[in-house]
């Protein structure tokens, strides 16, 4: 098979050279046009990776607090501190000293329930206002006697009493 002798003409050189000199700036522009794009999807899939790695930190962080969280819950909440509110003290004159004086008192007679799980205290919850009701709590010669008005139950047991007679 023969070539013509078509590489001779100026006419055609002027088409051949036209054809290379394209094919090397086309294939610079499409080099460059995959180079662009291949840089962007590299850029988005560190970007999407950072933040699946990120995520997944989050995921185990959040785990390892829901396993904390669920060993917590297991074990039974207990009593670790006793408030005691008398509430108008005004009305039996008593003073600021001998409130923190009553409130010790009261606590010392309560204070076993401390470190007790706040379940069964909740279920004792009658004894435990007879107890402060039917004690006669004496302070510089005066008997104070208390009525319980409302009791919380939580870590922190929440008494909170009213003045019912001084003798």
């Amino acid at each position: 098979m023969h070539i013509p002798h078509y590489h001779k003409k100026t006419s055609w050189q002027l088409i051949f050279v036209g054809f290379f000199f394209g094919s090397i700036i086309s294939y610079m522009v499409f080099t460059y046009m995959y180079g662009t794009m291949y840089e962007e999807m590299l850029k988005e899939n560190m970007e999407l990776s950072n933040e699946v790695t990120e995520l997944e930190q989050t995921n185990q962080t959040l785990l390892k607090d829901k396993e904390d969280l669920s060993e917590q819950t297991k074990q039974p909440l207990t009593i670790s501190r006793i408030d005691i509110e008398i509430e108008d003290p005004e009305s039996m004159r008593i003073d600021l000293l001998m409130q923190d004086q009553l409130r010790a008192l009261i606590r010392e007679e309560i204070n076993h329930v401390i470190g007790e799980e706040v379940e069964l205290v909740s279920r004792s919850d009658k004894l435990l206002i007879a107890t402060i009701e039917n004690k006669a709590f004496t302070l510089d010669g005066m008997s104070y006697q208390f009525r319980v008005r409302q009791i919380a139950f939580g870590s922190e047991l929440r008494v909170v009493v009213l003045p019912e007679s001084v003798r």
